[in-house]
C-alpha cells in the first residue's frame, strides 16, 4: 500500500514518489501518462497491484488543435506522485482482487473510474 489512509481520507501525509513504486505500480502511471487524455477498460486488480501482462484496452482522445503528445513527467526517473494516483492506488490495494471497468485519464492522471462489483 502506498498510503496508511483509506481511499478519500484527506489525511496530511506526503505524497510518496514514483521511485517508491512497485514496478507493476510504475507501469501503470507511465501507461497514464501515455495516453494523456483517454480511458483504460478492464484492468484487473490482483493483490492490489495492477496486472499488466496484457494491458488494459486503451481509448484515446484525440482533441484536434491540441497537444495530444504524452506527459512531459513521462521522461522523468522520479517525481513526487500527484494527489489523484496515490488515491487511485490506495483504491486497488483495498479492492485487493477485482477488476475496474473504466479508468478514465485527464492531463495523465486518474479522474474517475468504475468499479465491478459482484451483489453479493
Amino acid at each position: 500500500m502506498i498510503a496508511v489512509a483509506s481511499p478519500g481520507d484527506d489525511a496530511n501525509r506526503p505524497n510518496p514518489s514514483k521511485a517508491s513504486l512497485s514496478a507493476a505500480q510504475c507501469r501503470f502511471v507511465e501507461l497514464m501518462q501515455d495516453i494523456n487524455f483517454g480511458e483504460f477498460r478492464d484492468i484487473t486488480i490482483r493483490n492490489g497491484e495492477p496486472v499488466l501482462e496484457r494491458e488494459p484496452i486503451r481509448i484515446r482522445e484525440i482533441k484536434f488543435g491540441g497537444d495530444n503528445g504524452c506527459r512531459l513527467e513521462r521522461q522523468c526517473r522520479d517525481f513526487v506522485l500527484k494527489t489523484q494516483v496515490v488515491e487511485l492506488l490506495d483504491w486497488m490495494h483495498s479492492i485487493q482482487n477485482g477488476v475496474i471497468e473504466s479508468l478514465e485519464v485527464k492531463h495523465g492522471l486518474p479522474f474517475r473510474m468504475f468499479l465491478r462489483e459482484s451483489s453479493n
